[in-house]
């Protein structure tokens, strides 16, 4: 959808209200959008989805991972260096940062733990995105505007290092976000669900 904006000198919209903010309803979902996991070896695994499965690498961080794709979309997976290999989050595309918004403050009615991270906008992906927990306290991303890759000759990896390779504006990532808190529990295969 279209959506018209005003700013510094520019009226695109006059006499009525932004559309996005007479939208009610439940959000939903366009699709999954991306997954992210931790590795034990990102190098393997970089290998097996790039050689194995066709995907092509889009950014990387220095040390740390890479941003992979199978689509048009920036990236599918994010691969991480981890102590040992599990799902991080899911990432879930909807039209447009009101949606994410709106989606985001939908969950966290009557919920306020499940706010993780965000409001924000990566670097990487350029997308706008709202990290919560589910009800099962999985990591679960709301995002939209996401780079969209049609020609590999006229996109060039980067590789960011820092916090380039995490947001370009928005609040600093909370620390159970870098590391999550079931990660020693997972370690030792002592995690119970529920």
């Amino acid at each position: 959808r279209a959506e018209t904006y005003n700013g510094p000198g520019r009226v695109e919209r006059a006499g009525a209200r932004a559309p996005g903010v007479l939208r009610s309803g439940p959000v939903r979902p366009r699709r999954l959008g991306h997954v992210v996991m931790g590795s034990t070896d990102v190098d393997a695994t970089r290998r097996f989805l790039t050689a194995g499965l066709g995907f092509k690498v889009s950014d990387e961080i220095k040390g740390e991972g890479a941003f992979l794709r199978c689509s048009t979309d920036h990236h599918n997976v994010l691969v991480l260096r981890a102590p040992v290999a599990f799902l991080h989050h899911t990432s879930w595309q909807v039209d447009d940062i009101d949606e994410v918004g709106r989606g985001a403050s939908a969950m966290l009615d009557g919920h306020p733990e499940r706010h993780v991270w965000g409001l924000g906008r990566h670097h990487a992906g350029s997308n706008f995105f709202w990290y919560l927990k589910d009800p099962a306290g999985n990591f679960s991303e709301y995002f939209s505007d996401m780079d969209s890759i049609l020609d590999d000759q006229l996109w060039t990896p980067e590789t960011f290092t820092g916090a380039q390779g995490l947001f370009n504006w928005g609040p600093p990532p909370p620390p159970s976000f870098l590391r999550p808190d079931d990660l020693a529990e997972l370690m030792t295969g002592s995690h119970q669900p529920g």
